[in-house]
């Protein structure tokens, strides 16, 4: 699908190897049933990285997340720091402190697709075994590694193919494996999804990619999918995890496709500073740079994700102004893309503008109802279907032509207020129900 450029931004090719100093890759390990799929997935840089992530707001957490969290923020430092001194990563020699180790840093992940390792009485050990098999085989700290599964919730993960395919996909990582490592983590998922932009960082070119797995279990409450973003921009720890919070409350949480919040959501950016700017480390005009350069990918990433809904055929993107504050805003957009009797209308390509006002009145938030407006839009057209609050006459005809494609567009209007938001979601289709009928086996 069209990706959509944001003026400084150019986008470039490599997704989460665009970045200086970072490789991936990924192969079948068993986990999966398919003889032909990838299974198992790596990203690693030549050295170690400042390192921030958003985690799923549901309750039931998959051990993956707990052990990322515990790496990144409070892991046990001291047995690691005695046993490795040096990081073994050819051409990156780094002394390894007790402090990075507890301090938001990292220099690998590894991800399974298949079995999402949730509800497992044994799941925090074979996350664990995880990270210890791959930081062996890297020769890196236990601590900076991290984890991530997707897949079926409530059975026991498989840890013997992982183990015996660890030394094969870590030798097998390289500056071209991104394509492999984004399709190894697909489940549902019916396209790849990754994106990257380069930019310039105090005169330095640096770049900023991501990869991004979802389809279902979609909803605005951070973060409906995992997804995975490297720099090679120098920035302090700080500072990023300030960037990708403030981003992904404007991309990541402004996508549904379902209503259901996984339990496995997970969004880490690693970021190595290998392009050699001067470190981000304040909030000034460099730190919105980097904001927009995440911004460039997340944004393109979540449109591509709504897209590829379970069993979807449309994009539809929401868009309020008026408001009186952009939390009202997103606000009524996250009403409309989540309302089941509006993407079921989409689906039909029937303008049924009630629809939108019905989710239009119940979203929680204070405005006017006498003052809202609505237009459908697309490639083929526009149709103006309210103003102030009621409907309006319009060609039927003319609207089943504008529903018609592939992308559509419900531009709401609520007043003359300055705030203004974006929201994303999908049409609700036949195959959203078969899809998910059978998809344990």
């Amino acid at each position: 699908m069209k990706k959509i450029a944001i003026e400084g931004f150019s986008f470039c090719e490599g997704g989460v190897c665009a970045a200086k100093g970072f490789k991936a890759g990924a192969m079948r390990c068993g986990i999966r049933k398919s003889h032909t799929k990838k299974d198992l997935a790596m990203i690693l840089s030549d050295c170690v990285c400042n390192a921030s992530a958003v985690y799923t707001t549901n309750r039931v957490k998959a051990s993956p997340i707990l052990l990322t969290k515990e790496h990144l923020a409070d892991g046990k430092a001291q047995a690691a720091a005695a046993m490795y001194t040096t990081n073994k990563v050819k051409g990156a020699p780094l002394t390894v402190t007790k402090e990075h180790l507890k301090n938001g840093m990292a220099q690998a992940i590894i991800v399974n697709s298949v079995n999402a390792n949730t509800c497992n009485a044994d799941g925090a050990e074979k996350a664990q075994e995880m990270c210890r098999l791959a930081a062996k085989e890297l020769g890196l700290p236990e601590e900076d590694v991290l984890v991530a599964s997707t897949g079926v919730i409530g059975q026991p993960l498989p840890i013997e193919p992982i183990a015996d395919g660890i030394p094969a996909l870590c030798k097998g990582i390289s500056a071209t494996g991104n394509t492999a490592a984004v399709e190894a983590i697909m489940t549902t998922d019916t396209m790849p999804k990754e994106v990257a932009v380069e930019f310039q960082l105090g005169g330095t070119t640096c770049k900023l990619g991501g990869m991004l797995k979802g389809s279902g279990m979609i909803h605005p409450n951070m973060a409906t999918t995992l997804t995975f973003l490297t720099t090679d921009a120098a920035v302090s720890q700080e500072l990023l995890q300030r960037a990708l919070r403030d981003v992904v409350r404007v991309t990541l949480n402004r996508v549904s496709v379902d209503g259901d919040t996984s339990t496995n959501d997970m969004v880490v950016v690693l970021a190595n500073g290998a392009a050699g700017n001067p470190c981000v480390n304040k909030e000034n005009e460099a730190f919105e740079t980097l904001k927009n350069a995440l911004y460039a990918v997340l944004m393109n990433l979540a449109r591509m994700m709504a897209r590829d809904g379970e069993g979807a055929t449309k994009l539809i993107t929401c868009v309020c102004s008026g408001a009186d504050q952009e939390e009202t805003a997103a606000c009524i957009a996250k009403s409309v893309i989540t309302s089941s009797l509006f993407k079921a209308a989409m689906f039909g390509e029937d303008a049924n503008w009630g629809r939108i006002l019905c989710a239009i009145g119940y979203a929680d938030a204070s405005f006017p109802m006498d003052a809202v407006s609505v237009d459908l839009a697309s490639e083929f057209g526009r149709i103006h279907v309210c103003e102030n609050g009621a409907g309006v006459d319009f060609s039927e005809e003319t609207a089943k032509k504008v529903l018609a494609a592939e992308e559509i567009q419900v531009l709401i209007s609520i007043g003359d207020g300055e705030g203004k938001a974006i929201a994303w979601g999908c049409d609700l289709t036949y195959n959203y129900v078969k899809i998910n009928g059978d998809y344990r086996s």
